[in-house]
């Protein structure tokens, strides 16, 4: 297989990809997890997918569209969406987990719309629910390390900030925090992650990336950082031997990273509750 990789321009855009995206999921995961927003991630989700059947309808009925990338589409919608979900959660101050339902629900309404106006891109939309080790091309690995380096560039000049309001979001506002606008930008950075992640993992499994490796983490961890740290080892793993299994398989890359994802999840519950029984 390595040979493959250094021989084929896709498998290198595929497994470049995986490996910067099992980096930034799970990193901003641990965040969304302790806030309790984990839906977040799946309402966003559903709002890219309308966004890449709108662009893929676009550029099936303009002839001028037909090059258009519809991850950049994927990325305006799923960025519009979080600034939605905020407006919302602002103006359903005593109802905020309403935002997320609305969202999604729109969403999957406008895909739907899209999928049945077109006719004859049911194979493209396929690799963006699920995710393609194909389909990855120089310029979505191009547009992913773009990304990449704007989250690592966030959580590095907002990660007190972030990590007061994770846990006390209360006592951040007190201290005179910009919360809302740390908010903003936090739901933000989030949608341009799912929005690149998709092509890899696919857009109805890519929440389960930021959520799966760090429900593994936080049962073994002692400490936020080591969350963190164990949460991208375990999302590395999980994307490396899923792209792995779907090349020599055939299968979709969001399917087998997110069953080995369930695996490593399995194996560290169990594993905690031998250890623990032996200590006892």
């Amino acid at each position: 297989m390595i040979s493959s990789i250094l021989h084929y321009e896709f498998l290198q855009n595929a497994f470049l990809s995986g490996i910067i995206i099992g980096i930034i999921a799970p990193l901003l995961g641990v965040f969304i997890v302790v806030r309790r927003l984990s839906l977040i991630a799946d309402a966003l989700s559903h709002v890219t997918l309308a966004g890449i059947a709108g662009s893929l309808y676009l550029s099936q009925t303009f002839t001028g569209l037909a090059l258009l990338n519809p991850l950049y589409l994927g990325i305006v919608a799923s960025v519009s969406g979080s600034v939605l979900i905020e407006r919302l959660r602002r103006l359903y101050k005593h109802y905020e987990e309403l935002a997320i339902p609305i969202i999604m629900s729109g969403g999957i309404g406008i895909s739907a719309i899209f999928i049945s106006l077109a006719k004859g891109f049911s194979t493209d939309l396929f690799s963006y629910l699920f995710g393609s080790v194909s389909a990855v091309s120089r310029q979505d690995l191009f547009i992913v390390v773009v990304i990449a380096l704007l989250v690592i560039a966030f959580i590095y000049l907002f990660y007190k900030e972030l990590f007061v309001l994770s846990f006390d979001d209360e006592y951040a506002k007190a201290s005179g925090l910009p919360a809302k606008w740390i908010h903003l930008l936090f739901m933000i950075v989030t949608a341009l992650v799912i929005a690149a992640s998709m092509r890899i993992v696919g857009i109805l499994l890519v929440s389960s990336l930021m959520t799966l490796p760090v429900a593994a983490s936080i049962r073994i961890a002692k400490g936020f950082k080591q969350a963190i740290l164990y949460a991208i080892i375990f999302g590395e793993t999980a994307v490396i031997a899923g792209l792995v299994s779907a090349f020599y398989l055939d299968l979709a890359p969001g399917g087998t990273i997110v069953v080995i994802s369930i695996l490593i999840l399995l194996v560290v519950i169990v594993g905690k509750k031998i250890a623990m029984s032996v200590r006892a």
